[in-house]
C-alpha cells in the first residue's frame, strides 16, 4: 500500500517508507513508480499502460515526501522547476551529535565515488568536486540525539548525509557515513519533511508535508 499525501490531474505525492525504491535498479525489487502505476490503474480503471514519471529521488534508507508526474507535460515542467531551483525542500534529520552552532550554513565540495556509491566532502575547492550548500537549524534536543531541520540549496549526491557527517553530526543509523550502529529496520533517520513550489499547470502555491515514520525516536521529535 502507498501513502498518498497529495494528488491532482498532474502530480501525485507519496510518503515513502524507508527501504522503498523510488525507481527500479539492479536489485529487481519493485519500485514505487510501479506501485503508483498500479494505484492509478485501479483507481481510475485504466487498462494497459499508465504514465508515471519520476520527478526526483530519495535514497533507499531515507523516508518522506517524493513526487511523481501523471503526465509527460507535468514531468517536463516539474523537471524545469528542479533545474532552476524553484522548489524548496525541507528535511528532518536526527543526528548523534548536535552541531556547535544551533543554526547555520554548511558549504563543502563533494566528489562522488561511483563504485562505493559514496561521496567525500572537502572544505575547500577540489579538482572534480561540486559545491554543496545547505542551511540547518536545531529543532529539538532529545536524550541522546538532536533533531535538525535542513534546507538544501544545492542537490548533490548524498549531500545532507555527507555534509552532516563532516561536522560530526552523523545521522542516526547511517553506517555509510560513520554512525555508531544501524537502526533495526536498516533505515537512517533522514526524512523528507516538506516541499513548496508553484504548481506547473495551476500556477498556485503548493505546500505538501509528510508525517515522519511511526516509531519511538521519531515520535519523540513531535
Amino acid at each position: 500500500m502507498i501513502e498518498v499525501l497529495y494528488e491532482d490531474n498532474h502530480i501525485i505525492a507519496l510518503n515513502k517508507k524507508s527501504g522503498d525504491l523510488v525507481q527500479g535498479d539492479r536489485t529487481g525489487d519493485k519500485p514505487l513508480s510501479e506501485s503508483v502505476k498500479d494505484y492509478l490503474r485501479d483507481k481510475y480503471n485504466k487498462p494497459g499502460n499508465v504514465f508515471c514519471g519520476v520527478i526526483h529521488r530519495l535514497d533507499r534508507p531515507v523516508s518522506g515526501l517524493v513526487l511523481f508526474a501523471k503526465t509527460s507535460k507535468a514531468l517536463s515542467r516539474m523537471n524545469e522547476l528542479f533545474r532552476t531551483k524553484s522548489i524548496q525542500k525541507t528535511y528532518w534529520a536526527i543526528v548523534e551529535n548536535a552541531p556547535h552552532k544551533a543554526h547555520g550554513t554548511l558549504e563543502h565540495y563533494l566528489i562522488k565515488n561511483q563504485q562505493k556509491n559514496k561521496s567525500h566532502a572537502y572544505i575547500k575547492p577540489h579538482t572534480g568536486a561540486l559545491k554543496a550548500v545547505l542551511n540547518y537549524k536545531t529543532l529539538k534536543h532529545l536524550d541522546r540525539y538532536t533533531l535538525l531541520e535542513i534546507n538544501p540549496i544545492s542537490g548533490r549526491h548524498h549531500q545532507i548525509r555527507v555534509q552532516l557527517s563532516t561536522i560530526n553530526s552523523i545521522i542516526k543509523g547511517d553506517l555509510k557515513y560513520g554512525a555508531k550502529r544501524s537502526n533495526k529496520d536498516a533505515s537512517i533517520c533522514l526524512h523528507a519533511r516538506e516541499i513548496n513550489f508553484v504548481h506547473p499547470v495551476k500556477k498556485e502555491m503548493i505546500k505538501i508535508c509528510a508525517p515522519p515514520p511511526k516509531n519511538p525516536i521519531w515520535e519523540a521529535c513531535l
